[in-house]
């Protein structure tokens, strides 16, 4: 068993956790079908990305 730690500051422990934070989701409009999506991915909605149609029977 081993020997419990020192007890922490609160200021000690929030610096610490404070990268621990959630980040905001960043989100561009795509140019296709102008609804928002997750940057440098193709669009969920019509299957663009970079004015290119992807999936099936599409032409790269």
């Amino acid at each position: 068993m081993t020997i419990p730690g020192k007890r922490l500051s609160s200021r000690h422990r929030k610096t610490r956790a404070a990268h621990h934070a959630l980040a905001k989701i960043t989100t561009v409009t795509c140019q296709q079908c102008h609804k928002q999506i997750v940057p440098h991915a193709a669009c969920p909605f019509c299957g663009y990305y970079k004015g290119r149609k992807l999936g099936a029977g599409a032409q790269a």
